[in-house]
């Protein structure tokens, strides 16, 4: 009999290779071997394989099937290989054209009355056939749609084996069946959150506006209900939309992560919120088998928020250090490496003590003071020194509630555009450089021949980093804030009014 070959894709990270799946069928006594590194619900693929081809009416030889999956040094994960398996064997078996199953990528979990079940993962598993050149990739019906948003790859979805086999040329009646349909997605709402909801802040929305224009790091100070909460949700909605890249690499790792994706990329930038008991796993992302994107990953091109900061473990909040600074969030297992991107933007959110009170002019604090140095003392100060702006809110008084009673002059939408303009106007500088936004670029390009600021522009922040107030890399950053500033007044460089706010931003809770 023929070898049956074709092909699949592992999934590491984002990134996925081509895997050669072949087949041969020989004359010994019956068997299924899978070889070629899989894990266990990969090794399970033999059983749901030959009880799929049989209740589906094309059923397997009574011989010894073994299934090779290469390159056999390359770990395999999860029940995504199951039809390029079934279509191997098939085709070692002679019922279905041999060239044409290998011709094709297959993807997709086998059920054992032969329907395709949708797997996750599926649009950047796609991805990484078309750029291994593929040309046709079949995948379940539920995939079908989200397998489309890949420009350049023909998709053929088909709802069950037997379905399959006849696209592939094997002589078999169809039979309509029921496809398994995918989770529909939620339709993305329009947006509700709107600054204009917040009054007597308007320093804190200033501060807002700045971050988003240039992709910065915010810490909130301040008691509860000075609406610490209220700002952080309204950050997303004054980013502007996702460009096609960044649409694309979002809607992968929601794929990845079993989420919803539609038949449309998502386009606005995402919150997450993590609870404070998450685990570091369930931040940064891991698991056992298929390593999965944690909040981090899927905050990426937007918003991680964590609130009552200090009530997170300090062992899970230093686990962001590095991703903050590097973008990408490395997830090391003992033979591989799997990279999620990771270019959020982190906002927390802290009460200043215990009970809260701390520093309230309409509330006295009951916490020793040892009490709140031990409370506080819970975010590192490597982990702060990360964080552009530093801002401490107080509850809105009863005279400044009247005089807002008609609502703030900023409207989300209004603020959307100051931040687009000033993001033109920071592109069209750094254009030509590997970085889009102000907090991208390092401290020696700044401090360099092409944007070093006069001495006169940055005596505040030099004093300040001889006294020992700011760290160099907390010059740098106050640095970002002072360019961002400048962009949002369509100034050409930043003046020494720009650095001073930046200076007090950075230190705002001192």
């Amino acid at each position: 009999m023929p070898m049956g070959r074709t092909s699949s894709v592992a999934l590491l990270g984002l990134t996925g290779a081509l895997v050669e799946v072949e087949a041969d069928i020989s004359s010994n006594l019956p068997a299924f071997v899978l070889i070629g590194l899989p894990d266990a619900a990969l090794n399970e693929a033999k059983d749901r394989v030959r009880a799929a081809a049989t209740n589906s009416g094309c059923g397997l030889p009574n011989r010894k099937i073994t299934v090779n999956l290469s390159p056999a040094a390359l770990p395999k994960h999860g029940s995504g290989f199951d039809l390029a398996i079934a279509m191997a064997a098939l085709a070692a078996a002679g019922m279905v054209g041999v060239e044409s199953v290998g011709r094709v990528v297959h993807l997709g979990e086998l059920g054992l009355d032969g329907r395709l079940r949708p797997i996750p993962g599926i649009l950047p598993a796609v991805l990484a056939a078309v750029r291994g050149g593929a040309a046709t990739v079949m995948v379940p019906t539920g995939n079908a749609d989200e397998a489309g948003l890949v420009p350049g790859v023909r998709v053929v979805g088909v709802a069950c084996l037997r379905d399959a086999a006849i696209w592939h040329g094997g002589e078999f009646e169809p039979i309509v069946v029921e496809p398994i349909l995918a989770a529909a997605a939620a339709p993305e709402s329009v947006e509700e959150l709107d600054v204009s909801d917040i009054v007597g802040n308007e320093d804190a929305i200033e501060a807002m506006i700045i971050a988003a224009a240039g992709g910065h790091h915010m810490f909130l100070l301040g008691p509860p209900g000075a609406g610490k909460t209220m700002l952080a949700a309204r950050l997303p909605g004054l980013l502007p939309d996702l460009d096609a890249a960044a649409a694309l690499e979002v809607s992968c790792i929601r794929s990845l992560s079993g989420l919803p994706v539609g038949a449309t990329l998502v386009t606005r930038p995402p919150l997450e919120s993590p609870h404070h008991t998450a685990t570091a796993a369930s931040l940064v992302g891991g698991g056992s088998g298929v390593i999965r994107p944690g909040a981090a990953a899927r905050a990426s091109h937007g918003v991680l928020f964590l609130d009552e900061a200090p009530e997170f473990q300090p062992a899970v909040l230093d686990a962001l250090r590095q991703p903050l600074e590097s973008g990408v969030v490395s997830i090391h297992r003992a033979n591989a490496v799997a990279q999620f991107p990771a270019r959020f933007q982190l906002v927390m959110a802290a009460n200043p003590c215990p009970c809260g009170q701390y520093g309230a002019r309409d509330s006295e604090c009951v916490c020793p003071p040892n009490s709140r140095r031990r409370y506080l003392g819970r975010l590192s100060g490597p982990l702060l020194d990360r964080i552009d702006i530093q801002l401490r809110i107080s509850r809105v008084t009863a005279v400044r509630l009247r005089i807002d009673a008609d609502g703030s002059a900023n409207s989300s939408a209004l603020a959307r555009e100051r931040v687009s303009r000033a993001r033109d106007i920071t592109s069209a500088r750094l254009a030509g450089t590997p970085w889009q936004l102000n907090s991208q670029v390092p401290g020696a390009w700044l401090r360099g021949r092409f944007a070093r600021l006069p001495p006169a522009a940055t005596a505040s922040i030099d004093r300040a980093l001889e006294r020992g107030g700011l760290t160099m890399r907390g010059y740098d950053r106050v640095l970002r804030l002072a360019w961002t500033m400048a962009d949002l007044d369509g100034s050409t460089r930043p003046t020494t009014e720009h650095v001073g706010r930046a200076l007090y931003l950075r230190r705002g809770i001192v």
